[in-house]
């Protein structure tokens, strides 16, 4: 089955196709921008607090954008009224629809900062209207949201898309890069990543029988938008404010939010596309409604034109530490390398920092995350090397710089969906396994679990709550 017909072949999307929309697409469309160089970005910014606010701030330090509009579903929150104090003369909506349908023509790019599970809606409604696109990573919750994101991408080739896993804009991206084309990696057949550090949900019950009861919502803040394409469910802190990514039905857990800025590099410079078998190892805890304590899965990748197969097991979970070879050093040190923007409870001392190790025929290598370099271990083999191992250079410009030269049509983004998205199905199919709790066999052709039609039935996942629709026939 060929992909135009495995998007076209699942029920919910042709229901929603017969149903009406709730907003003019002809009003919306229009030929996008291309500001011209020296010509600042007019950007549109939806979540505006929290991580929100800090992407706004790197934006701003490149020097070559604007923020004209801003939305947020709670604009009266303490980190929403610090931006929007910021930006006095920006215009400001609470519901991202709004901003496109009344304030599209005074944008050429937005920003996406918000849960997980709504990253997909305003993404495509932005392409659609013709609009660049950075988005936070994932770039979207459900394999299929990954599959119409790129389809999207695909059909606008003049719009740039670019996903926030920032480290794809330094060190660790052009040394794998200057490592590979010199022949220092190659032969790649393992690789073991991980992340020990606490996570929001680890205090929750994994007895859980229900989700939370009803809290009031915070005065301003409107809900229902918040919501989106997911069902509903009652107000409770335990889903506000970051704490959205450890539920099914709003995130995807460590496996979609740490692994983007560990195996980046791995999945594009080795071609890792797809893999052919998912198989959950360990999942401590395992619930229904939120992700397990500790969670191990195993990747099978196959081989690819003059490269071996690959397994890549990744660990997560406070005392779920993986294997550590021989001559691996310190395991604590390189929290540096992660920026504070990202350390969602890293201030939990660990006992590993978060990271990679990349197996070869010849060698072994020791990575961190975000942009943090590799290196050889054990440290004798990595002396020897020295010598051989390539310069690695600058990339010309940070991931936020990036994107807003790619609007002006002088670079190309580093991190566009085409190449974010598969990386972000890998981790859509683990959140599968992690959800059915048993091995995953894939079909690469066809893009569908074998033999499991419930397993294969959550690529797609719930059906959007009615009146949110039409995002899927975009």
């Amino acid at each position: 089955m060929k992909r135009r017909t495995f998007i076209k072949s699942t029920a919910f999307l042709a229901a929603a196709a017969g149903s009406g929309t709730l907003l003019d697409a002809a009003e919306r469309t229009a030929a996008p921008m291309k500001p011209k160089a020296g010509q600042k970005v007019r950007m549109a910014a939806v979540g505006i607090a929290n991580r929100g606010a800090q992407i706004i701030d790197d934006f701003q330090k490149t020097g070559l954008c604007e923020f004209v509009a801003l939305c947020d579903v709670d604009p009266e929150s303490e980190g929403a009224r610090e931006t929007i104090a910021r930006f006095p003369k920006a215009r400001l909506f609470k519901d991202f629809r709004k901003l496109f349908d009344e304030y599209g023509s005074h944008f050429d790019a937005v920003c996406i900062a918000i849960p997980d599970f709504a990253h997909f809606a305003v993404a495509m409604l932005a392409l659609h209207c013709g609009k660049h696109v950075y988005v936070e990573k994932p770039m979207a919750r459900t394999f299929y949201e990954c599959e119409l994101l790129m389809d999207a991408a695909r059909r606008h080739p003049e719009l740039a898309t670019q996903v926030g896993n920032q480290g794809h804009s330094e060190e660790n991206y052009t040394q794998f890069k200057a490592w590979q084309e010199a022949g220092i990696i190659k032969d790649v057949y393992a690789i073991t990543a991980h992340f020990n550090g606490w996570r929001r949900w680890h205090p929750y019950d994994p007895r859980i029988h229900r989700f939370p009861e009803a809290q009031p919502v915070p005065p301003g803040m409107d809900w229902d938008t918040w919501l989106g394409t997911a069902q509903w469910h009652d107000y409770n802190e335990k889903y506000h404010n970051g704490n959205w990514r450890g539920w099914f039905d709003f995130g995807m857990g460590a496996i979609g939010d740490w692994p983007a800025h560990i195996i980046d590099t791995c999945h594009q410079f080795l071609d890792l596309g797809l893999p052919y078998e998912v198989e959950p190892l360990k999942l401590t805890a395992a619930n229904d409604f939120f992700f397990p304590m500790e969670t191990t899965l195993r990747f099978q990748f196959p081989a690819r034109p003059g490269m071996p197969p690959v397994e890549l097991t990744w660990y997560d979970g406070q005392k779920n530490f993986p294997p550590l070879p021989a001559g691996y050093g310190p395991t604590t040190g390189n929290a540096a390398d992660v920026p504070t923007t990202n350390v969602d409870g890293m201030a939990v001392p660990t006992a590993l920092d978060p990271g990679k190790i990349i197996y070869s025929k010849d060698l072994i290598f020791r990575g961190g995350s975000h942009g943090s370099p590799m290196r050889i271990i054990p440290e004798e083999k990595a002396r020897e090397l020295e010598p051989m191992l390539p310069k690695t250079e600058d990339c010309p410009s940070n991931h936020f710089a990036n994107f807003l030269l790619a609007c002006q049509g002088l670079e190309k983004t580093r991190s566009p969906f085409e190449v974010f998205g598969p990386m972000c199905q890998c981790f859509a199919l683990g959140v599968v396994a992690i959800r059915t709790g048993r091995k995953l066999t894939f079909d690469r052709s066809t893009k569908t679990i074998v033999g499991d039609p419930f397993a294969n039935s959550l690529l797609v996942g719930i059906p959007p709550r009615r009146g949110w629709e039409e995002f899927y026939t975009l």
